[in-house]
């Protein structure tokens, strides 16, 4: 189970002073608690769970990171922060098509609906893209090329 893994990660980071480690792993148990807590929740605390808050973390720290890293020298200490958490947490998260070949499944959906060169069909390509890879795809990364290639 996630948790124990976690668990026992945290005790190897605090024993070896890891401090990167033990703060992210610090992170993902605080975020899944404010879950549990949420009015309404009536689920358990299992792996599902933790995979969905750390998809969540995963996704908001690279965006952070990424606006860091527009920061230049100033930003780059917290990037590389944000960076080691995103891989960190991403051992535990199934893996996502990288940025060529999500462009290469959208440039055929593009082709098959015959919607090149038209912007406004962003959303029937993303709906389309999106239902039959969703778990595997990142939808910031789809919308982005997806507007890219609708561009021309």
């Amino acid at each position: 189970m996630i948790e124990e893994e976690l668990r026992a990660e945290l005790k190897d980071a605090l024993k070896s002073k890891d401090t990167a480690r033990s703060n992210v792993i610090r992170a993902i148990t605080t975020e899944v608690q404010k879950r549990k807590a949420e009015p309404g929740f009536a689920g358990v605390v299992d792996d599902a769970l933790y995979l969905e808050v750390m998809a969540s973390f995963a996704k908001k720290m690279d965006k952070a990171r990424r606006e860091y890293e527009g920061y230049g020298e100033r930003g780059a200490e917290q990037a590389a922060k944000l960076a080691f958490e995103v891989e960190y947490v991403s051992k535990w998260l199934p893996t996502k098509l990288d940025e060529d070949a999500t462009r290469a499944l959208v440039e055929q959906v593009v082709d098959e609906l015959g919607v090149a060169g038209d912007p406004s069909a962003t959303g029937r390509v993303m709906g389309t893209v999106m239902k039959a890879h969703k778990d595997d795809l990142d939808g910031a990364v789809v919308n982005r090329i997806v507007r890219e290639v609708l561009a021309g």
